[in-house]
């Protein structure tokens, strides 16, 4: 089943908004697909599409600086955090 680049955007607008009530905290993958109902890969999709905009950054380390293996955690950039606090 085909997404509509329209209905993209929307999940990725929830996603953004759902990082900015959770900063400074970053969510895994798995977190932020069970917040907005969706499958994890498709999210995955999403937030690799953002974090290529510049609006994501990626987390590859436990808070010890352990690397994951599997998993990333997600928070919004110092740009996009501030660009929804004008809004605001």
């Amino acid at each position: 089943m085909r997404i509509s680049k329209e209905k993209k955007d929307k999940i990725a607008e929830q996603i953004l908004a759902l990082l900015y009530s959770k900063a400074p905290q970053p969510l895994f993958t798995s977190i932020i697909a069970k917040d907005l109902a969706r499958d994890e890969e498709f999210i995955k999709q999403l937030l690799i599409g953002l974090e290529e905009k510049k609006l994501l950054i990626s987390i590859k380390k436990n808070p010890k600086g352990k690397a994951y293996k599997r998993r990333s955690r997600w928070r919004l950039s110092d740009v996009a955090y501030q660009a929804y606090q004008n809004r605001q």
